[in-house]
């Protein structure tokens, strides 16, 4: 049962752990305000992710079931955008933590970033078409991809927040943050093997 799912937690768990608008905001936020201070950041831009992710994938799939033939397409176009994003993430620097805020974001500050940010949209409705095959109908794909997305999201804002004062600390040099995204796009490109062997 697990095992079908599993190509679409790793990609989840990879593409919200990468350096990004929500974790960089997660990472200051916790360096400049604690874990506690920034719970309804994380929160919210967890739930946001969840509903983008949900809707991609409500909608992908309504199109898939009405013509069926466009299935491998989609999973081609999803196959090529992972590996795109694992090129992008391989060859990004360290994140932007340079940034000031006087109170800690709240829960519509993280929801808002998550639905007007065309990384979230673009990784929704990446994995709609890549793990379409998962779901029997939208309404099942949308809510996979919403608690998938939520999860993974929850986690590695939380992380992110938590670590956001060490990894300023330990990771000094655009050589380290190179070296660290390199082994995360790895991830992300070998998450696509599996799911082109179960098919």
């Amino acid at each position: 049962m697990f095992e079908p799912v599993l190509p679409l937690a790793l990609f989840a768990i990879v593409a919200t752990t990468t350096p990004g608008i929500a974790t960089t905001l997660s990472t200051a936020s916790g360096a400049q305000f604690g874990f506690r201070r920034s719970v309804p950041l994380l929160v919210g831009s967890a739930a946001g992710l969840a509903t983008v992710t949900a809707a991609a994938g409500a909608g992908l799939a309504g199109l898939l079931l009405a013509m069926p033939s466009l299935q491998l397409a989609m999973k081609i176009a999803g196959s090529a955008y992972l590996l795109w994003l694992a090129v992008k993430i391989g060859r990004a620097g360290p994140p932007n933590l340079d940034m000031t805020m006087a109170t800690p974001n709240s829960f519509l500050g993280g929801a808002g970033v998550q639905w007007m940010n065309p990384k979230g949209w673009a990784m929704g409705l990446g994995a709609a078409a890549s793990f379409a095959a998962l779901a029997s109908g939208p309404l099942q794909l949308a809510l996979l991809l919403g608690a998938t997305f939520g999860l993974a999201a929850a986690a590695s804002l939380s992380l992110w927040c938590v670590a956001g004062m060490v990894l300023a600390r330990l990771l000094k040099t655009e050589r380290q943050w190179r070296a660290l995204n390199i082994v995360l796009a790895l991830v992300l490109a070998a998450s696509i093997i599996p799911m082109w062997r179960s098919h």
